[in-house]
């Protein structure tokens, strides 16, 4: 099954969702069908230097083979103004990759290089055989146990499993597993992903204060795959369930396909993205507001010192863009320093 989506500021789509709604919504343990807009986040004093803002989006920066189409069209920013925006549609797979994971350890044995990750608290963790055999101690709580009488790690190793592990009200037969989907349930072709369609401003309209990025989706990567927003750690943890991800920080889930849920760029299977000229972060991908995200740190590994609230900073090169946060942060940018598209547009059967 091949699916497409239209992915949208102020549009609800469960494609976003991995495991009790993954993406973010308004409830971290409920998926509501909704075409309200989500309410602005103010923040005071963030204010983006309008003549500095608008670089406008490089199309070219697109991996080709990353991409299914882009279109011009005529679109409804969310100040209610008109204006042209980017419609990209991508594959959903990583062109910069030939297969995805490792994503959950197979025993209690199993070392960093045959296993995910996990993030708590802003901490991104090897998902280790040793990791999964004491998530009782990490966690404080008895019981948790993710491993059989013979030591093997209990895995959704199905297309069935994973989807009830996947829904809201987890199945309780899957309690205390490690959650994985494989892309070919979902894929249309061998090494395919889950197709998606964005709609970017052409050129960015800076914003007098920040919008949230509390929704399905906060951008795309030059390769293709969605730059999906926080995962509800909180509910997936209360299942008793660990959902996997790759070195990338991406996973699985029965809609979406394959997403990101932060930066890892350069770590185990993930590519390393190039710094710039002058050792500036490389960037990635855009933000659904068409402003460019970079990497967290520069070529002398330190992290930019003046970023706003957004994560966001003006220079003289690149006009105002965004870093992304920490790969265990759960998190790619604070908010929305420009405007974004606002589409009625109702969510997936």
């Amino acid at each position: 099954m091949f699916v497409n989506k239209l992915i949208t500021f102020g549009v609800p789509i469960l494609s976003s969702l991995l495991f009790f709604g993954c993406g973010g919504s308004d409830s971290e343990n409920e998926v509501e069908e909704t075409t309200e807009v989500i309410e602005e986040t103010v923040v005071e004093e963030e204010v983006v230097d309008n003549e500095a803002a608008n670089y406008s989006v490089d199309t070219t920066k697109f991996d080709s083979t990353s991409l299914e189409s882009i279109t011009e069209v005529d679109c409804t920013l969310s100040n209610g103004e008109s204006s042209t925006c980017y419609s990209i549609t991508v594959t959903g797979f990583p062109s910069d990759r030939t297969e995805l994971g490792p994503f959950c350890p197979k025993t209690s044995s199993t070392e960093a290089v045959n296993a995910g990750k996990w993030f708590d608290d802003g901490v991104l963790y090897d998902l280790t055989g040793e990791f999964i055999a004491n998530l009782d101690i990490f966690y404080g709580d008895s019981t948790w146990n993710l491993l059989d009488g013979d030591g093997n790690v209990k895995i959704t190793d199905t297309q069935e499993s994973c989807e009830a592990a996947a829904r809201p009200d987890v199945d309780a037969a899957y309690n205390n597993y490690c959650v994985q989907c494989d892309i070919s349930y979902y894929e249309e072709t061998t090494g395919g992903g889950v197709s998606s369609t964005f709609l970017i401003p052409t050129t960015p309209i800076p914003r007098t204060t920040a919008g949230s990025v509390e929704r399905s989706s906060v951008g795309v990567s030059f390769n293709g795959v969605t730059l999906d927003a926080a995962a509800p750690t909180e509910a997936i943890l209360s299942a008793y369930t660990i959902a996997a991800f790759d070195d990338c920080v991406g996973h699985v889930n029965p809609f979406a396909g394959y997403h990101y849920h932060g930066a890892n760029h350069g770590e185990g299977t993930c590519p390393a993205v190039a710094f710039e000229a002058d050792g500036h972060g490389g960037a990635f991908g855009y933000a659904m507001d068409g402003y460019a995200i970079h990497t967290m740190l520069d070529e002398n590994n330190e992290e930019e010192s003046d970023l706003d609230t957004c994560r966001g900073h003006t220079d003289e090169v690149r006009g105002y863009h965004y870093h992304s946060a920490g790969p265990g942060e759960n998190l790619f940018i604070g908010c929305f320093m420009g405007e974004t598209v606002q589409v009625d547009q109702p969510g997936p059967p």
